[in-house]
């Protein structure tokens, strides 16, 4: 087990997704661990509550016991000493002799002494983790693992094993609100897996060489003799790629030295995996989309390259692959209308949601449920992002958008929103509350149609309130 030097530590903000995943790592490793958080929603306050993790609420000075030695403290705009004051106790806590990390830092010291195998990217990052991880599961590999979202498979976020690796999602985003390098800076990557790479995180990276940046110096992190891997589908993955000084191995749906082809779409999708144009095995997986197949390209390019497992343990191990929670997993098996939800934090998430959905449903109706949860989509500089990226959909309701950090950036209006969306040719129906979405949708629906729901949000509830209404409406006979 990896040594860590502080032996308890308290969480502010330990509802997010990779805050929990880390405490459950410490809380794992023998550490005494607490946390706090305000919003609390699922699927995280249900992981919260199956391990038993005390998280107190609101935030408040007297959450941090006494006798801490580190406290993380999450990338959230409102954990800042100025106006939160349990992050005020914090600093003065730091000032006794406490020491402050975020995350990433802490994801850093616990994975040193063992093999990093860390996935980045623009999209794909969350469930390549998760395929990894399930697949070294099924092959008896025992990794530790953190995954930044709720997985089926394997049924827990974050796991201390025995094995030699450790798996990582690399994020791009700032490490904090005090270090704005990016997380992955914190890891030292023995292996590489690049997921496509686009323009994300605007109100960070303004500009593409800003955005690109850290990944460079990721790559000229990774160990001599290491694996480095990529996909080239991104927009700006090729690009990059051209400037990348040491040996590339690259894979895709249909390119790429490893290769996704003869793909056959369907509620259980098959597709051939290739090297360098030898058929090594036949696929079969339940996730939607091309975007998962070039995932599972990736993660058989590396366990077979790496010579971990056999071809038949690698597409046994994707055929029992179930998903993530918020990544393309079926809201309801009760309803005959298919209902998905997508995380739909970016403009290349989101059209990848959909066309997964016009991929596997072609013939129905496709309505998106959209809530402009991200600072990327309230932001008026991204507003030309509407134009299209809900083509292929018939309807789109659109929640109001969040308010949380609207002063940090320029934000545009739910009015803004739809008035954008009705000159580019959509159908757009504003949304403030869950009733009036289930109302909204109980008057243009007829039961034929495909839903997908795109927000990193709680949308409000309609999360739960759409499939509930849907198998009212119209049950699975």
């Amino acid at each position: 087990m990896t040594a860590f030097a502080y032996r308890k530590v308290h969480f502010i903000g330990i509802a997010g997704v990779g805050m929990s995943a880390t405490a459950l790592l410490l809380r794992d490793a023998g550490v005494a661990v607490t946390g706090s958080d305000e919003a609390i929603y699922p699927p995280i306050s249900e992981v919260l509550k199956a391990e038993g993790l005390d998280c107190r609420t609101p935030y408040a000075p007297s959450n941090i016991p006494e006798g801490v030695d580190a406290i993380v403290i999450g990338k959230n705009a409102r954990l800042v000493p100025e106006s939160n004051l349990e992050v005020a106790e914090a600093f003065a806590r730091a000032e006794k002799g406490a020491v402050i990390l975020s995350f990433a830092q802490v994801l850093g010291l616990l994975s040193q002494d063992r093999q990093a195998l860390v996935m980045a990217g623009s999209f794909g990052k969350t469930t390549s983790v998760s395929l990894m991880a399930h697949c070294m599961i099924e092959g008896g590999l025992d990794p530790s693992f953190m995954i930044g979202a709720a997985p089926l498979s394997p049924p827990k976020a974050a796991q201390l094993g025995k094995g030699e690796f450790f798996l990582l999602e690399g994020d791009e985003y700032p490490s904090s609100n005090t270090d704005n390098r990016s997380k992955f800076l914190h890891y030292h990557p023995s292996h590489l897996i690049l997921t496509p790479l686009a323009h994300d995180h605007v109100n960070v990276f303004p500009t593409v060489e800003d955005y690109l940046a850290p990944f460079h110096q990721l790559v000229e992190m990774v160990a001599e003799g290491g694996t480095l891997l990529a996909a080239i589908s991104g927009e700006l993955s090729r690009g990059f790629l051209e400037t990348v000084k040491r040996p590339v191995t690259t894979f895709g749906v249909g390119q790429g030295e490893w290769q996704g082809v003869d793909v056959r779409l369907g509620e259980r999708s098959r597709f051939t995996l290739t090297h360098k144009g030898k058929t090594l095995v036949e696929v079969e997986t339940s996730q939607l989309g091309l975007h998962n197949i070039e995932n599972m390209v990736g993660i058989g390019a590396f366990v077979l390259s790496r010579g971990l497992m056999s071809a038949q343990a690698y597409a046994d191990a994707m055929g029992s692959f179930r998903g993530i929670r918020r990544r393309l997993d079926r809201k309801s098996e009760k309803t005959a209308v298919p209902i998905y939800e997508g995380f739909g934090s970016s403009y290349d998430k989101a059209r990848s949601a959909i066309a997964a959905m016009k991929q596997h449903f072609p013939g129905r109706r496709l309505i998106a449920i959209f809530e402009p949860h991200t600072f990327s989509w309230r932001n008026r500089a991204t507003l030309h992002w509407y134009d299209d990226a809900f083509e292929g959909c018939d309807e789109v309701l659109v929640f109001e958008p969040a308010t949380q950090g609207a002063g940090t950036h320029e934000q545009v209006t739910q009015g803004e929103i739809i008035a954008r969306l009705t000159a580019a040719g959509y159908r757009a129906t504003p949304v403030t509350s869950a009733q009036e979405g289930v109302a909204a949708l109980e008057g243009s629906m007829v039961g034929d149609e495909a839903v997908i729901l795109l927000s990193s949000g709680n949308l409000g509830g309609l999360i739960e309130a759409v499939p509930a209404m849907c198998e009212r409406r119209w049950p699975l006979r």
